[in-house]
């Protein structure tokens, strides 16, 4: 059967995704699989940080809801209620807010362990363990997240391969065929095997079609699309007989729908098996739902989720399969959509393990595969993502989920969810995580999580240090929680110490991620961590996100690594932030202009880049619906830059007849106007946001590693600052830097910065900056790693009593600082004279006497915490040890610990001269320190110690004479177990933990000069 290509389209994606994002209506969606989906639709009212009044606590003491959480891994229902809530209070007791019970035991090789009969997934005793952490979560504060099935992707028990509700590929089968030749017998078998459990395969359509090799591709058959021609109505009892015409060579196709037979990974988890979904369906997550309330939701269960019930999670979409992932319905939902069949275009979509296999011309091509995804993303968003959220506010729960692994629009699913999330894992880079906080902001939502510190092969020899540079750069790419991956349940029968742990051994070697708990010696530090961590997420989820620039993407993918022209690499080190949106964004009511900004109540942008499409070969598209939508912007006063030849794109999909002409109608509108640019350099994008009068909120003069995030409140701007890096292995390192940063206040010349040390809880206001009444301008000196919170809040707040003291403008000593009692000082480490200009105009000269030469400690005792396996899996003995050290080493070098996993407290004293006045101090810097550590001064406890940058000021705890300090450092488990467990862990590289130095204690003197 031929049939045009060209015929005119359907139901626009924007229009009917838009409505979901709107209103999250299960009406406007089409999705109604249980009476709970038709409540409310609104997120359950427990949201993360609100804008309360910034007074001493605000920062200091983040309440739970803002901590970081854990993924807790499960052997499926193989757990003891009283262990599930013990758990729960090491949780709390260490200043985390809540876990995801989540099941994964890929380290059980012994598959008897797990009996899925009578502990599975869903099982009673899971269903016991379940109410035993909510039971304890209520009490302690936390909150408890689920795991929509056993594990990912989405499946539920009691689906079969077979069902409806089950997922499906579209599998092809093919036989070449010389012109003139007559084919004749059994229709041509798919090309691989049915996955086994499938025992049903049904016939979707035959058809040839002619080579030609003009439109092959390296690894794609190229056809001819209007020769495509339908033979199914010729198959007579699974035969087929036809013969080709005799120009050129042709390919006879057939397509067979089937399950996938995908089961969760890990598995097995359940008895009776569990069998993905499918995700395009409302059968799919209609078996989802009627799994949860006909088996698990029991009426305490119900009470328990208001309780403490946090969010439903799902996984990445990790539909695997060698076909095309299918839905019955596509062909419809195709057909709605464009106006056009979907048969004659089959050839160009099929898929082989992942591949491309035949291709049309290239750019009707492109165009088909674009309308094609962009259909199955309509049905993911509408049948899966907005159908299961509903179901969840239904529970008073959220939807918390990781919506990539599939050519779907991703950012459009990020503004539908609840609480979007990436991972450090899977995401290349920071504008991945860009992609997400594009469709959150846009949609208004509060929090873009993270599953974080999910390394390969790092299982006990994970750092927290690496858990916070990872996180620095992904929160200023919009991340404000961290759920860490992850927190092991204690035991199962047969394990080696220190317990059970979900991913080790995994193929006998160390696993993925961590299993943080007291089974580790950093545990003994971590509330350290998790009020650092908390602090963070207080400030990145009050108020709204700001961005400077709205990217406009085409294809709207997330865990690419694709980035955005010019900003990425050149914009971002001058201070630009940049968000992605994706189509049916434009039509949130957020999307209006309004003062020159996109987004005013939101992410506030002030500027538009729309570049070619990334994924289809950088060529020049744009729908038709949007292109009217950014004239629409640009008339009511948004800057926008165009990047590339726009003044002759294409339409992304197959145009309807003179839908091209009047795209660039529409585009020469809008290219025409005084406030649009067009480049066709991406070197010149910053000229062009120059010439339109668009800065960004944060300016330094300098290309350099800072990344920053922007929050705006009723009361303050804050800003977030790490000096980070795009990816994680980005080459050369990150250096240190040291440099001034101007960042733009919105609420006028009425507020004064504030440092806020996310370690100590400290809130101080800034001793010394420049303020044009628009803005504020600092130093800032960052090492690698190394963050700072900024806020411009009102004279007062934090608990500040001394709001209203001059600041110092410039000085010429080391800094410039307000003490705890408000007082403006100068401090150096050196003497001399130092002159301070002050913001009232008056200029001040202070003397500072001779300051004592820096400190080296000579010789250090050192008390070692050995740990080594108990006479139980769960149960750790310690063996202690003393040495007395000369010079600091790392304990792979010292004979006595090389193969040493525990705690150490290092001990020195220092004398300090008769000369020591109260107006001298010092700094202690700690130097190389692996992994956590805790300081005291006298037997004085200090704050706690940043991790990225180990240095603390100890000036008040100082005194003339003799001096102890202390520190006392916890260190990973991997060199103990290279030899308790070596058959697992023996090949690791024995690791240098411990403290290295050097330690020096670095004084200074300081003056009053306000």
């Amino acid at each position: 059967m031929h049939e045009s290509l060209s015929q005119g389209r359907g139901t626009r994606r924007r229009t009917v995704l838009a409505a979901g994002l709107v209103a999250g209506a299960t009406v406007a969606l089409g999705s109604a699989p249980s009476p709970a989906a038709a409540a409310a639709t609104a997120a359950p009212a427990t949201p993360p940080a609100t804008d309360a009044a910034l007074d001493a606590d605000w920062f200091a003491r983040p309440a739970r809801a803002v901590r970081p959480k854990f993924r807790w891994w499960w052997p499926d229902g193989l757990v003891d209620p009283d262990e599930v809530a013990r758990e729960i209070d090491q949780m709390a007791d260490a200043g985390f807010g809540g876990a995801e019970i989540a099941a994964v035991h890929h380290s059980i090789s012994d598959t008897s362990v797990l009996d899925t009969a009578r502990h599975g997934w869903g099982s009673k005793p899971w269903r016991e363990g379940v109410e035993a952490a909510l039971r304890r979560a209520a009490r302690r504060g936390l909150t408890i997240d689920l795991t929509i099935g056993p594990s990912w992707p989405a499946a539920v028990p009691g689906v079969t391969p077979q069902d409806d509700a089950a997922a499906k590929e579209l599998a092809y089968g093919k036989a070449s065929l010389a012109g003139g030749a007559t084919y004749d017998g059994p229709v041509p078998a798919p090309v691989h095997a049915a996955p086994s459990g499938v025992t049903e395969q049904r016939l979707v359509a035959v058809q040839a079609a002619r080579v030609n090799t003009a439109n092959s591709t390296r690894k794609e058959t190229g056809l001819d699309a209007d020769s495509v021609t339908d033979l199914t109505d010729r198959v007579s009892g699974g035969s087929l007989t036809w013969t080709a015409p005799a120009d050129g060579d042709w390919v006879v196709l057939s397509y067979w729908q089937r399950g996938s037979a995908q089961q969760p990974e890990g598995g097995p988890h359940s008895s009776p098996a569990a069998y993905v979904v499918d995700h395009f369906s409302a059968a799919g997550t209609a078996a989802i739902t009627r799994y949860w309330e006909d088996n698990l939701l029991t009426r305490e269960v119900k009470q328990l989720l208001k309780a403490a019930g946090g969010a439903f999670f799902e996984d990445s979409i990790e539909l695997e399969t060698k076909g095309l992932q299918w839905t019955p319905d596509l062909p419809k939902a195709f057909e709605e959509h464009t106006g056009r069949a979907l048969a004659p275009y089959l050839p160009a979509i099929v898929l082989d393990n992942s591949n491309q296999v035949f291709a049309f011309e290239a750019e009707l091509t492109r165009q088909i595969r674009h309308d094609f995804w962009e259909t199955v993303s309509i049905l993911f968003n509408r049948h899966h993502i907005a159908a299961l959220r509903d179901w969840a506010h239904g529970l008073g729960m959220q939807l918390r989920s990781q919506p990539y692994g599939l050519q779907t629009d991703s950012i459009a699913s990020a503004a539908l969810l609840d609480i979007p999330e990436g991972e450090s894992l899977g995401f290349k880079n920071l504008d991945d995580y860009r992609c997400l906080a594009g469709g959150r902001d846009m949609a208004g939502h509060p929090v873009l999580s993270c599953e974080a510190g999910a390394y390969a092969g790092t299982a006990y020899s994970t750092t927290w240090d690496r858990i916070l540079r990872t996180m620095g750069g992904a929160y200023a790419a919009g991340v404000n929680q961290t759920v860490l991956h992850g927190f092991s349940y204690a035991t199962v029968p047969g394990v080696s110490w220190p317990g059970f742990a979900a991913f080790s051994p995994y193929n006998g070697a160390p696993g993925y991620g961590e299993s943080w708990g007291p089974r580790q010696p950093t545990w003994r530090h971590a509330e350290d961590v998790s009020g650092y961590l908390g602090r963070v997420h207080r400030v990145l989820q009050s108020g709204t996100a700001r961005a400077d620039v709205a990217v406009f993407r085409q294809t709207g993918y997330s865990a690419t690594g694709i980035g955005a022209s010019w900003f990425t690499s050149t914009g971002v080190p001058l201070g630009w932030s940049h968000q992605f949106l994706s189509s049916p964004l434009l039509d949130l009511p957020s999307a209006t202009v309004r003062g020159g900004r996109l987004a005013p109540d939101g992410p506030a942008y002030k500027a538009l880049f729309l570049e070619s499409d990334f994924f289809y070969g950088s060529t020049p598209t744009l729908a038709l619906a949007d292109a009217r939508k950014l004239l629409q912007f640009a008339k009511a006063g948004l800057a926008t830059v165009v990047y590339g030849a726009f003044d002759a794109a294409l339409t992304p999909g197959v145009p309807a007849a003179g839908e091209t002409a009047e795209l660039q109608g529409v585009l020469d509108e809008l290219l025409a106007l005084p406030n649009v640019r067009r480049v066709s350099d991406k070197t010149l994008v910053g000229d062009a946001l120059a010439a339109l009068g668009v800065i960004p909120d944060v300016v330094h003069g300098t290309s350099s590693t800072l990344l920053n995030a922007h929050r705006v409140t009723a009361d303050a701007d804050f800003y977030y600052l790490c000096n980070g890096k795009h990816a994680e292995n980005v080459k050369p390192p990150v250096a240190r830097i040291d440099h001034e940063v101007t960042l733009r206040r919105t609420h006028g010349g009425t507020t004064v910065p504030y440092v806020l040390d996310a370690w100590s809880g400290k809130a101080v206001r800034l001793g010394q900056y420049g303020d044009d009444g628009d803005s504020v301008t600092l130093r800032v000196a960052l090492e690698p790693g190394e963050t700072l919170i900024v806020a411009l809040a009102k004279p007062g707040s934090f608990g500040d009593r001394h709001g209203d003291r001059p600041h110092a403008v410039t000085t010429d000593a080391d800094q410039a600082l307000f003490t705890g009692d408000g007082g403006l000082v100068v401090r150096a480490a050196a003497a001399g004279t130092f002159t301070t200009r002050l913001s009232q105009g008056r200029t001040v000269v202070s003397e500072i006497a001779a300051v004592p030469d820096p400190v080296t400690p000579a010789a250090w005792t050192l008390e070692v915490e050995d740990w080594q396996p108990g006479d139980r899996a769960t149960s750790t003995r310690t063996v202690a040890h003393t040495l007395s050290l000369d010079a600091l080493l790392p304990w792979s070098q010292i004979t006595e610990l090389s193969d040493v996993g525990g705690i150490g407290r290092y001990r020195t004293t220092v004398t300090l001269p008769d000369t020591w006045q109260g107006d001298t101090g010092a700094m202690l810097e700690l130097g190389q320190v692996s992994d956590t550590c805790r300081v005291s001064v006298n037997g004085t406890p200090m704050d706690p110690v940043d991790r990225v940058h180990p240095v603390l000021d100890v000036g008040p705890w100082l005194r003339r004479g003799t001096n102890t300090i202390e520190v006392e450092v916890a260190v990973p488990l991997i060199n103990r177990l290279r030899v308790a467990d070596p058959a697992v862990f023996g090949t690791t590289t024995r690791q240098a933990y411990g403290l290295v130095g050097p330690v020096r204690l670095v004084p200074y003197g300081q003056a009053t000069v306000a």
